[in-house]
C-alpha cells in the first residue's frame, strides 16, 4: 500500500482506513493476550492479563483518532475535478479537517498564496467565520501577521479567487508559503 503525504488527495480515507486496521489489532493483541493468560493458567489473576490491560492504554488512544477520522470528511471526486484546472501554479492542499475546543472544521481543498489563504469547504453550514479565526490565531501563534483567510463553500466563487490568486503579479514567496503551509499540516488531521 502506498503512503499518501497529508495535504494530498485521498490522505483521510487512506489515513481512516489505516487508523481502523490498527485499531482492531491493537485490541485483539490485548484480548489474545487475556486469553492466553486465562487459558495457561486457569486463573484471571496472572502477568498476561496485568499486560493485555496495559495494552489497552495505545488501542484506546487509536480508538479516539479512529472516532476523529470517522468524522472527518474527504474532498468528493466531482470537487477535485473542477478544482484541479484551476490550481495551475498554486499549491493544493486537500482533506485538511481542523479540530479546535468547540467545533470541528472540514476543508476539502485550501491554497496558500503571499498573504491570502483561500479554501473550500462542501460543508454549507460551516461556520466559515469561527475557522477563519481559527486559523488566523495559529497563524499569529506561528508568526504570520496580516494574513487575508477566507472560507468559500461556493465552488465556482472558489475556483474564480484560484484564478484571481494565480494572475497576481508579484514575488513569490515559495518558502514563507511552506512554513505557513507546514502550520497549517501541524494543526489538521
Amino acid at each position: 500500500m502506498k503512503r499518501i503525504i497529508k495535504g494530498t488527495y485521498g490522505y483521510l480515507k487512506q489515513k481512516r482506513n489505516f487508523i481502523i486496521l490498527q485499531t482492531i489489532i491493537f485490541f485483539a493483541i490485548s484480548l489474545s493476550l487475556l486469553i492466553a493468560g486465562i487459558i495457561t493458567t486457569g486463573d484471571k489473576k496472572n502477568l498476561l492479563t496485568i499486560v493485555a490491560v496495559l495494552g489497552c492504554l495505545p488501542a484506546s488512544k487509536s480508538l479516539v483518532s479512529m472516532i476523529m477520522y470517522l468524522k472527518a470528511t474527504s474532498c468528493t471526486e466531482e470537487a477535485k475535478e473542477a478544482i484541479c484546472p484551476h490550481e495551475k501554479a498554486l499549491v493544493g492542499m486537500y482533506d485538511m479537517y481542523f479540530t479546535s475546543y468547540k467545533k470541528n472544521f472540514a476543508i476539502s481543498h485550501m491554497v496558500v498564496e503571499g498573504k491570502n489563504i483561500c479554501g473550500y469547504t462542501e460543508n454549507p453550514k460551516l461556520d466559515k467565520n469561527a475557522c477563519e479565526a481559527h486559523l488566523e490565531s495559529h497563524l499569529l501563534q506561528g508568526g504570520f501577521k496580516d494574513m487575508t483567510i477566507k472560507i468559500f463553500s461556493d465552488i465556482s466563487k472558489y475556483t474564480d479567487r484560484l484564478d484571481q490568486l494565480n494572475t497576481l503579479e508579484r514575488e513569490r514567496t515559495l518558502k514563507r508559503d511552506d512554513e505557513i503551509r507546514t502550520i497549517l499540516y501541524e494543526i489538521s488531521l
